[in-house]
């Protein structure tokens, strides 16, 4: 029986690139008036689907040199950490100084990406509290 299941997996996943979408969508807000200035966005269903794919794969036994240890290239395949997933925006139409972020688009999305991190954090929170009353027996 596994004590952390998949669900509590995806949430932490969609934490992580919830966090670096915010970080990318506030470097567009702060550039807003950087001549040239091309948004970034991140790509949260490849992020989502890379993130998937690294909780499938189990991690690899310790080689005898590092008895106890997990070597760092356990962690996951290259290239598969959220910010990884950053590119910039396609479409973006530059306005008279070339900057191609829309301010009022990108604070509607800032917005929605925090309640969207809100929820995922509040869920986890749930999650957490159900096996905290399970391992207590039911007291508390």
């Amino acid at each position: 029986m596994k004590l952390f299941d998949t669900t509590l997996q995806k949430l932490e996943s969609a934490l992580d690139v919830r966090l670096v979408r915010q970080n990318v969508l506030a470097g567009n807000l702060a550039n807003v008036d950087t001549p040239n200035y091309l948004p970034r966005e991140v790509d949260f269903g490849r992020a989502m689907a890379a993130a998937e794919q690294n909780h499938a794969q189990p991690l690899p036994a310790p080689s005898a040199s590092t008895e106890g240890q997990i070597p760092l290239a356990a962690v996951g395949p290259e290239g598969t950490a959220p910010s990884s997933f950053v590119s910039v925006a396609e479409g973006a139409k530059g306005g008279l100084d070339g900057n191609g972020v829309d301010l009022d688009k990108t604070m509607v999305e800032l917005s929605r990406n925090g309640l969207l991190y809100g929820a995922a954090a509040k869920a986890a929170g749930k999650k957490l509290s159900i096996l905290k009353y399970v391992a207590s027996d039911g007291v508390g």
